[in-house]
């Protein structure tokens, strides 16, 4: 009879336990910055060895780079994330590369992301990826429309053609970049088409002209005025006496 209280009670305690470990980890808090607002979690359950090894792999790196690292966290998934200053994409990014506890020697994709409402409209955003050690980290840093970034062709090679995805989608211009140049849009474009201001229709559109015999761009021309459509059916207007319903305008 004791064995079988005993074991309830401890059934009981288990779960309780582990309620109170769940909570925990879902219940999240809002971090603000002058340049980032992101959303981080509180402490991770114990049993998560994954997310507090990324933990303390971003409390390492902020106190080894604390120049240029304003803070990190891990997002959903179990991702590190790191928000650095525009000045330390070189010495952060070299130092993830090169430092024997990071070993990130991959770049797999660097993209940009538009945010009209912010002073520094444009965050960039660097995945690297460690094959030795199986870890992912995204580094993200911010600018605005005139103040360019400092390349990272010189540490990733790899960061070539990214780099001009990211100037020509939005327009972030890249020093010390070998060959800035458009890359997706076709010679001659104006605009950055990534941009949230650029009007889905563009500016120009382009045709193949029989004349010349090859295709031609030229200014954009809608066929027709902007007009406003009315998608209710017809049939509910008439009643089944078919006399027309009167619509109040």
């Amino acid at each position: 009879m004791l064995q079988r209280v005993f074991g309830r009670v401890g059934r009981i305690s288990s779960a309780l336990v582990g309620a109170s470990r769940t909570l925990s980890y879902t219940k999240v808090s809002a971090i603000s910055s002058d340049h980032f607002s992101v959303v981080a979690t509180e402490s991770p359950p114990l049993d998560n060895p994954k997310r507090v090894k990324m933990e303390e792999l971003g409390s390492f790196i902020a106190s080894a780079l604390p120049k240029y690292v304003q803070f990190t966290q891990v997002a959903g998934n179990d991702e590190l994330e790191v928000f650095i200053a525009p000045s330390g994409v070189i010495p952060v990014l070299t130092f993830l590369r090169d430092n024997t506890l990071c070993q990130f020697k991959n770049v797999c994709d660097i993209c940009g992301v538009d945010f009209p409402t912010r002073e520094n409209r444009f965050e960039v955003v660097y995945n690297l990826l460690s094959i030795s050690l199986n870890q992912r980290v995204r580094v993200r840093t911010y600018t605005d429309e005139l103040t360019p970034i400092d390349s990272c062709v010189p540490v990733f090679s790899g960061a070539n053609w990214y780099e001009r995805e990211v100037w020509d989608m939005f327009g972030v211009y890249f020093v010390g970049h070998p060959d800035l140049r458009r890359i997706l849009t076709d010679y001659g474009f104006e605009g950055h088409p990534l941009r949230k201001d650029f009007p889905l229709s563009g500016f120009i559109e382009v045709r193949y002209c029989e004349d010349v015999k090859r295709v031609i761009a030229e200014p954009l021309e809608l066929q027709q005025e902007f007009r406003k459509f009315d998608f209710q059916s017809p049939w509910e207007l008439l009643p089944s006496g078919g006399t027309e319903i009167e619509k109040n305008v």
